[in-house]
C-alpha cells in the first residue's frame, strides 16, 4: 500500500488568505512552512490513484506529484476517482476543479452525496462539463477501492454526525463524517485516515488498534485554542475536533497504539505549524509525528 500525503492544513490552508496570525505570517515569511489543505492519495494494485478529499488545492496537489501527473497520452490520467470523508467545503470544492475529466467517480456516504447534489447542486453545475458516477462508501465490511482491480479495500467508519454549515438543517446521520479504513489483503497492512474526528467511538478505537498507520485530526493543540486565539467562541470539541493535548485528547490515546501515528489537518492557530515549537518534542516523546505535505508512507 502506498500513500501520498498531499496536504496537511485545515480549512483555509496555511497561510490563510485573510489571516495575519503568527502561523500564517510565519508561513508567508518562510515558504517551507506552507501547508495545503489536508488530502491523501492512495495507489491501487494496477497503479491508478484515488484522492481522499478534493480540496481547493487539488490542481496543485496533483501537479506537485509526478505519480499523479497526466501522460503518456495527452489526456491520460492516473486519477481514478475521489473518496470523501465528509461534505465540508474544504474537502469538496476541488471536485469542480476536475470538470475537464472525461468522467468523475466519487465515493461517499449517502448524506454526503445528498448534500453535494441537493445543497450545492454539484451534479447540475458539472453536468455540462463531465459525467459523475457516485458509489456508496461501505460502513460495514469492506469493498475494493477500485472495483475493476481486486485488492485494496475500503470501509468508512462513522465518527461524527456534524453537518456542514450549508446543510445544517439536513437530516441527522452518524455518517456525515467518517474515518477511512484502507486494507491491503496482499500484505495484510491497514491504514486509518481521519482528518476530522469529533469523537473516538468504539468502532474507531478497534480500527486504530488493528492499524499499521493512523493519520488523524490534529486541528487544535488543546480544547481552548479556538477561544484563546479569538477565532471562535466554541472550544475545539465544540467545533467538531478532538484536541491533541489534555484529558480525552488524542495524544494519550494514540501513544498506546503500536501503529505509526501522524497528525494532519492542522489549523493555522495550532503551534505545531511552527517547526520550532516545543510541542513537537512533546509528541516525539510519545512516539507521535506531524505529517508534512509530501510525506510518503509505504505499508
Amino acid at each position: 500500500m502506498l500513500l501520498l500525503v498531499l496536504g496537511t492544513a485545515a480549512g483555509g490552508g496555511i497561510p490563510q488568505w485573510n489571516c495575519a496570525c503568527p502561523g500564517c505570517s510565519g508561513a508567508r515569511a518562510d515558504p517551507r512552512r506552507r501547508r495545503r489543505h489536508a488530502s491523501l492519495a492512495v495507489r491501487t494494485d494496477d497503479g491508478r490513484w484515488y484522492v481522499v478529499n478534493a480540496t481547493p488545492d487539488i490542481g496543485d496537489q496533483i501537479d506537485g506529484r509526478p505519480e499523479l501527473r497526466p501522460g503518456p497520452g495527452t489526456r491520460d490520467t492516473p486519477l481514478a476517482g475521489i473518496v470523501l470523508t465528509d461534505a465540508e467545503l474544504d474537502h469538496t470544492l476541488g471536485i469542480a476543479r476536475l470538470r475537464e475529466a472525461d468522467g468523475l467517480q466519487v465515493v461517499s456516504t449517502a448524506p454526503v452525496r445528498q448534500a453535494l447534489l441537493d445543497r450545492l447542486h454539484l451534479g447540475d453545475v458539472l453536468a455540462p462539463y463531465t459525467s459523475m458516477t457516485w458509489r456508496e462508501l461501505p460502513r460495514r465490511g469492506a469493498e475494493p477501492l477500485d472495483r475493476d482491480t481486486p485488492g485494496l479495500r475500503i470501509t468508512g467508519i462513522p465518527v461524527s454526525g456534524k453537518r456542514p454549515r450549508y446543510a445544517a438543517d439536513a437530516p441527522e446521520d452518524d455518517a456525515w463524517v467518517v474515518a477511512l479504513r484502507l486494507y491491503d489483503p496482499g500484505s495484510g497492512a491497514t491504514a486509518l485516515y481521519a482528518p476530522a474526528l469529533a469523537a473516538w467511538p468504539d468502532s474507531f478505537d478497534r480500527a486504530a488498534a488493528e492499524a499499521d498507520c493512523v493519520i488523524v485530526d490534529g486541528t487544535f493543540w488543546d480544547d481552548e485554542e479556538p477561544r484563546r486565539t479569538g477565532i471562535s467562541e466554541r472550544t475545539a470539541t465544540g467545533m467538531g475536533h478532538l484536541p491533541i493535548e489534555g484529558p480525552g485528547g488524542t495524544a494519550e490515546r494514540l501513544a498506546r497504539l503500536s501503529a505509526r501515528c501522524l497528525y494532519t489537518h492542522l489549523n493555522n492557530t495550532n503551534p505545531l505549524v511552527d517547526p520550532a515549537a516545543p510541542q513537537h518534542k512533546t509528541l516525539a516523546r510519545l512516539g507521535l509525528e506531524v505529517a508534512n505535505d509530501g510525506t510518503v508512507i509505504e505499508l
